[in-house]
Order: C-alpha cells, then sequence, then structure tokens
C-alpha cells in the first residue's frame, strides 16, 4: 500500500496525482534468502544472464576442440570437452544445456564443416549433458562414469562408422583384419626363434580380435571418464558449482 505525501490530501487518487509518480508504483519485491536454503544466490532476469552464459559456454567448448584438432597439446583439452555443457546444466537446466551443445555444434559446422561438428557433438555434447544431469542428481562416481563411459565408446564407434561412410570402405573390419594380421606375424615369429613351440598359439579369430578391441575401447572409456571426473571435481569447486564427491580411496590418495 501506497501513501501520499504529507502536502496531498488523503483522498487524492493516482488518476489526480499522475500515474507516473514515483510513490504510486511499488518497488519490486527482493528476493531474500532463506535460513537453510542452498548456497547459490537467487537468480533475477535470468533469460539473458541464461543466454549469455549459454553462448559462452558453448563457444568455450567449441573453441577447444578447434584447437586440439589443429594444435593439438595431447591428451589436456580433450579431457575438458565436455565440461562446459555440463557447467551450464549445472548453473541453469536441461534446455540450457541441450542448446549448448547444439550451439557448439552449430558453430563448429561453419568453421571445420558438418562431419567434424557431429564429432564434437557425438560423443562430447551428449557426454556433457549426461554428466550435468547425473551431477546435478548426486549420482555417484561409479554411475556416472559408467554410463558415460558407454556413450564415449559408442561415440568412439560412431567415428568409425561415419569415417567409414565418408571414405566408402569398412574401416573397423579393415582395422581389425590389420590386427589380426599383425598377431599372425607376431606368433610366427616367436616360432621361428623357438620362443614358442609349434601349434602352442592357435591361428587368432577375427571374432575373438573384434571382442578384444570392443573390450580395450570400453576400458580406455573409463580410464577417460575417470579422468574427466577428477579435473571436473578440481574445476568446479573453483567456480562455485558443486558434484558428487570422488570415493574415499581417491580422495585419500588426493590427500597424500
Amino acid at each position: 500500500m501506497t501513501i501520499p505525501p504529507d502536502n496531498l490530501p488523503a483522498s487524492a487518487s493516482g488518476s489526480e496525482v499522475g500515474d507516473s509518480a514515483p510513490w504510486i508504483e511499488d518497488d519490486p519485491p527482493v528476493p531474500v534468502a532463506k535460513v537453510g536454503s542452498p548456497r547459490r544466490p537467487v537468480r533475477t532476469h535470468k533469460g539473458p544472464l541464461a543466454m549469455v552464459e549459454t553462448a559462452f559456454l558453448a563457444s568455450a567448448a567449441s573453441l577447444m576442440w578447434l584447437v586440439n584438432f589443429y594444435f593439438p597439446p595431447g591428451p589436456l583439452l580433450r579431457i575438458l570437452f565436455p565440461l562446459p555443457i555440463a557447467l551450464v546444466y549445472l548453473r541453469w537446466n536441461q534446455r540450457a544445456a541441450w542448446m549448448s551443445a547444439l550451439t557448439a555444434g552449430l558453430l563448429l559446422a561453419i568453421l571445420m564443416g558438418p562431419p567434424r561438428s557431429l564429432l564434437f557433438v557425438m560423443p562430447y555434447g551428449l557426454l556433457g549433458v549426461q554428466l550435468g544431469f547425473l551431477w546435478r542428481r548426486r549420482a555417484s562416481w561409479a554411475i556416472s562414469i559408467g554410463l558415460g563411459a558407454l556413450v564415449v565408446s559408442l561415440g568412439v564407434f560412431f567415428r568409425i562408422w561415419l569415417l567409414s561412410l565418408m571414405a566408402g570402405e569398412d574401416l573397423w573390419g579393415y582395422l581389425t583384419a590389420q590386427i589380426t594380421q599383425f598377431l599372425a606375424w607376431g606368433t610366427n615369429r616367436l616360432v621361428d626363434w623357438g620362443l614358442v613351440g609349434l601349434g602352442a598359439i592357435g591361428q587368432p579369430s577375427l571374432t575373438v580380435i573384434q571382442a578384444l578391441a570392443v573390450v580395450s575401447v570400453l576400458l580406455s572409456s573409463i580410464v577417460y571418464l575417470f579422468t574427466v571426473h577428477l579435473a571436473a571435481w578440481l574445476v568446479l569447486s573453483r567456480l562455485g558449482e558443486s558434484m558428487p564427491g570422488p570415493p574415499h580411496w581417491v580422495q585419500a590418495i588426493l590427500d597424500e
């Protein structure tokens, strides 16, 4: 309720005084943090801020992919690929994270072409959304690493399928055939040098080689997701965001 100044009659209405008077319009309520509320401050005017942060983090993700493609500094940047999109999910919501992944893909499609942008979206764009979803719901490292390893493994096979489609050749069959021939060559050399008896090692099967290749991809994806979690745990805490803590044995190693 607004009270007119002392020099005006109490019966004066807003229309008589003027609708633009400063005492007529109440100020908007200011959000007050309650006791026990989350440490994250209440954000007002979420639309523009969410748009700016989503665009900025999407640009950061695409820039890291671009730099790593032309000037690869090793595995350092690859560990950080999904973190900007996961940060968007933690700071805002699922829709903003999907928009960030889509924006990064469109930006890379303009700079590098659609095929290479697809190699970022699958798996790193999808992985960022998944990690943000699991970290916000406080999922354990075992769950997020396991599900993330599946996404990264699917991304490896998606890359092989896309490159095979562009080259017009079955690259998966070619790679496994080359590995089979290399193992057969190594076995024959061991037999020639007398280190292995003739017939002790049979001819390697192509099916077995393919199964071992799939297992190796899964194991490498698990190691990659573990390093991503370590990097995220160190980086997000400095940005004011939280994620589930590491297992006790990891915490003990880091404390030492």
